[in-house]
């Protein structure tokens, strides 16, 4: 029973009893009866007062308490004159006012950060309590290639093999560093929050392409710089030295010295060939911007398969093209992309065992280049180091090949990948912008 319901019904019960035992009392004085009916009309009227004194304005505040359940902080009370009410109705109001401004706050500072994840450069997924993906941002979603409605309250073991691999085993607060198609790296990081007195996990993919290759040129270009300089300082004399001796023929005359004759001989082919050696991976540091000119690629891939096809053919390599129709109309330096075409034609050649295809694949639409070949696969090790500088699976690789094949590219602006989809199928991707 509510409080203004016992209030009333205890008002009525002792005004009927209070008329009852005045009617007894003084039902034979009619002058006392009707000044007692008086006062008791008097006292209802009274209580009627005080009711509205005191249960309406509680009444008025559990309206309040109903704005508040509502989550509706725009509810105040305007003081009624009477100073304990007032007080409670003041106390009421500051603590509306509180709750309008945290509330106003968290919506905003929520909204920021919604803000700031869509946004972000940094690929972001948060996970529910149960491990499930719960937001996935833009940037997560172009890293992973997924569209974001197909992650969706998905469990995060549903997430593409070569990146879930990374994260099972990487708990809360560790950093990784990962390869996910040859050049492409990224730092991988798990941390979690508490959400209502609970953990919940995010993940955070970082792209760190830019940084690291910038980092690795400036380290091995500092090198190939000072080698290059020690063994020109020191081949450039001692071949004149030679040259000179061979050509000199009265050093010779009256001597049966062929030996020696041949064996300097020998010395100036490899002093030159240190020289050839040395200028591969000068080239790679000082590789020219790219000038680019408008180029139809369908035209350079048959000018290089023309040109590769008696090498591959030596090896019983085919080299095989499916070329979308027409013109294929793109913006580079022909002479760099054809020497970047060439490399990873060589390389496939490389890998292939026995007879084999070479396949170049255009498509138009999606504006990307495939060149396939039927070779052994790249291995779950080589994948993570492919194009690093001077890593090479071969036993006299010079480890230069694909960096410049990454060096070209990368100056053209053209994302790229490397890697085995199937047996005997290994693809190298070039997306043209």
């Amino acid at each position: 029973m509510k409080l203004r319901t016992k209030y009333i019904l205890f008002v009525i019960i002792l005004h009927l009893i209070a008329l009852v035992l005045t009617w007894i009392i003084f039902e034979q004085n009619r002058i006392y009866f009707i000044a007692c009916e008086i006062f008791i009309l008097i006292s209802i009227v009274i209580s009627w007062n005080l009711y509205k004194q005191l249960i309406q304005p509680l009444k008025s505040l559990m309206q309040g308490v109903d704005a508040i359940k509502d989550r509706d902080f725009n509810v105040k009370f305007l003081p009624t004159g009477k100073h304990e009410v007032d007080q409670l109705i003041d106390v009421y109001n500051q603590m509306i006012d509180q709750l309008r401004t945290e509330r106003t706050l968290q919506e905003e500072q929520h909204f920021f950060l919604e803000k700031l994840i869509l946004t972000s450069p940094t690929g972001i997924i948060i996970l529910d309590y149960d491990q499930n993906i719960q937001q996935i941002n833009p940037k997560a979603s172009q890293i992973l290639g997924l569209d974001e409605k197909s992650l969706l309250n998905h469990p995060v073991t549903d997430l593409p093999e070569h990146l879930l691999k990374h994260l099972r085993n990487l708990k809360a607060g560790e950093t990784k560093t990962i390869k996910l198609s040859g050049a492409t790296t990224y730092k991988l990081q798990r941390a979690h929050f508490i959400d209502r007195g609970f953990t919940r996990d995010f993940i955070m993919m970082e792209e760190l392409t830019a940084e690291i290759l910038a980092a690795e040129k400036n380290v091995y270009g500092k090198v190939i710089r000072m080698m290059a300089h020690e063994v020109n300082n020191t081949i450039g004399p001692v071949n004149s030295i030679i040259d000179s001796a061979l050509k000199t023929d009265q050093l010779w005359n009256g001597h049966h010295s062929d030996t020696l004759k041949d064996a300097m001989q020998v010395a100036l082919d490899r002093n030159q060939n240190l020289n050839l050696f040395m200028r591969n991976f000068a080239d790679l540091v000082k590789l020219p911007p790219a000038n680019k000119k408008r180029i139809d690629l369908n035209e350079l891939i048959y000018s290089i398969t023309k040109l590769m096809e008696l090498r591959a053919a030596e090896k019983n390599i085919r080299i095989e093209t499916e070329l979308t129709g027409g013109q294929f109309y793109i913006s580079a330096d022909e002479q760099q992309l054809e020497q970047a075409f060439i490399n990873i034609v060589k390389n496939g050649m490389e890998a292939i065992e026995g007879d084999g295809t070479i396949k170049f694949v255009t498509d138009l639409r999606s504006r990307q280049l495939v060149i396939s070949d039927s070779g052994k696969g790249i291995s779950t090790e080589q994948s993570e180091n492919l194009f690093t500088p001077f890593y090479s699976t071969k036993k006299d690789g010079q480890g230069i090949g694909l960096t410049l094949v990454r060096e070209i590219l990368i100056n053209h602006g053209f994302e790229f990948s490397l890697k085995t989809v199937a047996d005997r199928q290994t693809e190298f991707t070039i997306i043209f912008k």
